[in-house]
């Protein structure tokens, strides 16, 4: 969960689709 007062919702929307492609395609995280 994202904490509101620290990140707002847009950010913690691109935070977790970059999150979701490094779970998906781990290969990403070591280029």
């Amino acid at each position: 969960a994202c904490d509101h007062r620290t990140i707002d919702g847009a950010t913690g929307a691109q935070f977790l689709q970059t999150l979701k492609q490094y779970i998906e395609s781990p290969v990403t995280m070591l280029a």
